[in-house]
């Protein structure tokens, strides 16, 4: 008896277990596209020395948000290279591509407006021994701290594809109105690229997340992060955003700046 009733808990325990599996893998098999969480395949840097500079992010003076300074959004790679036949030198590269002629650039800014003097954006050329400024603005001081963003006037000349461009956030700041206004900075730069042949025309065809997945497993930095600011900007209450933010800055260690605001702003009056 006790030998039939155990047989019996087998069966429906095994039972059991099997409606669990043949439950369980239809909802894999139906898991939205969306659900994958959004992933930055960087491509690799310049080779030798190229594209080296500072995306910021040390200690401020003491009056900026979480006691940091300016940061640029964009990646960082730590490189160590060979000088001569036995030394090294450690550089930080910072750096990324963009599709668009004018790209768009996002920066923290984690000052108070009254302790900002002024703000200032420049693009140049240095792919020549003698520098070329490309474009230069003075830059709306945004009403709070966060995220902003800078466009690239369409009044200056368009990045040419394969060619990589210097640019520079200046920021004089006022911690102490008993000191004369001190300066920050971040730099780094942007190399414009053509999208894979068989890419060119999804941009167009795609939703706006669609394109942000294809620009960034494509290593398409700029444009990734622009695609995705835009739609939170769009959405500021929207959770699946607000993760793929998140998934997107942490992707390049800038997942501490996730959850500070973007802010509708700056307008560039080029010089």
């Amino acid at each position: 008896m006790t030998s039939y009733c155990t047989k019996i808990q087998l069966i429906a325990t095994f039972g059991m277990t099997l409606l669990g599996i043949i439950g369980y893998y239809p909802m894999i098999l139906i898991t939205p596209v969306a659900a994958v969480p959004v992933t930055f395949s960087p491509p690799p840097p310049p080779p030798d020395r190229g594209a080296t500079g500072d995306r910021g992010g040390a200690a401020s003076r003491g009056c900026g948000v979480s006691n940091k300074s300016i940061i640029a959004l964009v990646p960082v790679y730590k490189q160590t290279l060979k000088q001569g036949q036995t030394e090294a030198v450690s550089v930080t590269k910072v750096w990324g591509f963009t599709s668009e002629e004018y790209p768009t650039f996002w920066f923290f800014v984690p000052y108070k407006k009254s302790t900002i003097n002024s703000l200032e954006f420049v693009l140049k050329d240095e792919s020549t021994k003698l520098s070329q400024t490309l474009y230069r603005t003075i830059v709306t001081i945004p009403e709070e701290p966060g995220i902003i963003s800078i466009r690239l006037s369409a009044t200056t000349p368009p990045l040419q594809v394969d060619k990589i461009y210097h640019w520079f956030f200046k920021m004089k700041i006022i911690c102490n109105p008993q000191q004369p206004p001190e300066q920050e900075y971040v730099e780094g730069w942007v190399q414009r690229v053509n999208l894979n042949p068989k890419l060119v025309d999804s941009p167009k065809q795609a939703t706006p997340q669609q394109r942000l997945r294809l620009y960034a497993q494509n290593g398409i930095w700029y444009d990734a992060l622009t695609t995705l600011a835009e739609l939170r900007l769009a959405k500021p209450e929207d959770p699946t955003l607000a993760v793929e933010w998140m998934n997107l800055l942490k992707s390049v260690d800038l997942e501490n700046l996730a959850k500070q605001p973007l802010i509708k702003c700056c307008q560039p009056n080029a010089k």
